[in-house]
């Protein structure tokens, strides 16, 4: 019976810590009062709890009451603030080809980014985790901190991610997930990056049933439903199968079911250049340099080859809207990654394709604000949620030292 009567007050005092470090980690500076209104408990609890929270390097206290300009005879209330120096998050967008970080304060405002590119394929699985560790290290020292604060990593990945961070079996996909979690500091956790990249979407326009397409050199979803991310038992949700029956790509050598928009469009253009019989200002590039941004500025000119590219990467992503509209009642599709900021007339061609006759809503289709960083942000963003749904897993610096 006193065992169980401990282990409920400790649950009691954990929950009330929680309680209140979220609270503290969504307010400048708030006194007992402020936080009792919120979160319903008592004064003596309030100030008891954060006198623990003090204690182990979570909060300070911000001065006294007098300090905000206040007459008010008395005692001053006491005031608290969440402690810069608890410590720091991290995300990294651990690309086939690219790295990127940023470091952020516990409220998400970016302290440090560095960016690297990388061939995965060279370096192999040591060399990427080596690699994400010294860019990491370099990243916290441009924000003036050390790898001791940081609280959480988020490492994105282009592979299938369980909830326990692990990939099926493949050679690609198990040299994208590098074993980050053994070669980098503190804790680290692993997520697809069309996930993260829904995630910061989310955040930045909350929609309960919304498809983020994490389209470049590769395609993948990140997928919303009821306002739950979607993963499946081995992180296979979103992973777009399904477009290798839809688009016949068996059977045709320049479209790959992996293939993002901005590789069908470099594909494209280069394999069906020499048989067009028009003129394009692409052949003006030397062969084979071709690029998908020089097709998407092309048909910005008006270059007639380079429309016809974008009218079928608009009917592609038209026929995509409808398979998820249809199965799983998505309203909302976002094309993110470097090439969101060029989608546009892609989006215009495929919002024509969209069918009218099926009595339901058509899904939004929308381009990214976030360019290339969507991965990177989106891991920021799940950093800070995990240390908000669970403080008490994670150790202020105060606390580690």
């Amino acid at each position: 019976m006193v065992q169980t009567t401990a282990s409920s007050t400790q649950l009691l005092r954990q929950i009330n810590s929680d309680a209140l470090v979220r609270f503290a980690l969504e307010e400048h500076v708030f006194t007992a009062g402020e936080a009792m209104a919120v979160t319903g408990l008592t004064r003596a609890t309030v100030l008891g709890v954060c006198d623990g929270l003090v204690d182990a390097g979570w909060l300070e206290e911000a001065g006294d009451g007098q300090a905000s300009g206040g007459t008010l005879k008395g005692r001053p209330a006491r005031r608290y603030q969440l402690r810069e120096a608890a410590g720091v998050v991290v995300g990294l967008d651990a690309g086939e080809s690219h790295l990127t970080t940023i470091v952020a304060d516990l409220r998400g405002r970016e302290l440090g980014t560095r960016r690297r590119n990388i061939d995965s394929h060279a370096v192999g699985r040591a060399g990427r985790s080596a690699a994400a560790h010294e860019l990491i290290r370099l990243a916290l020292h441009d924000a003036g901190r050390t790898l001791d604060d940081v609280l959480l990593t988020v490492v994105g990945i282009p592979a299938p991610v369980d909830a326990n961070g692990q990939s099926p079996e493949g050679d690609f996909w198990d040299l994208m997930n590098s074993g980050f979690a053994s070669h980098l500091h503190g804790m680290v956790a692993v997520e697809n990056d069309a996930n993260l990249a829904a995630i910061a979407e989310l955040a930045h326009e909350p929609s309960a049933n919304q498809a983020t397409l994490l389209t470049g050199e590769r395609f993948g979803a990140g997928l919303i439903v009821d306002g739950r991310l979607l993963r499946g038992p081995r992180g296979g949700a979103g992973e777009m199968r399904f477009l290798d029956m839809l688009t016949a790509g068996k059977f045709v050598p320049d479209e790959g079911v992996t293939d993002g928009f901005g590789a069908l469009a470099r594909k494209w253009a280069r394999s069906r250049i020499h048989s067009y019989e028009g003129k394009t200002v692409l052949r003006e590039l030397p062969e084979g340099e071709v690029n998908a941004e020089d097709v998407f500025q092309a048909a910005r000119e008006g270059d007639p080859f380079a429309e016809d590219i974008i009218a079928r990467l608009g009917a592609r992503l038209a026929r995509i809207a409808v398979v998820l509209s249809s199965l799983l009642d998505i309203e909302r599709v976002v094309i993110a990654g470097g090439i969101s900021r060029a989608i546009e007339p892609v989006l215009e061609h495929a919002r024509k394709l969209l069918p009218t006759d099926t009595g339901l809503p058509l899904p939004e289709l929308v381009a990214s604000t976030f360019g290339a960083e969507v991965v990177v942000k989106g891991a920021i963003e799940s950093a800070l949620t995990h240390i908000k749904r669970e403080p008490h897993v994670f150790l202020p610096r105060a606390a580690r030292s």
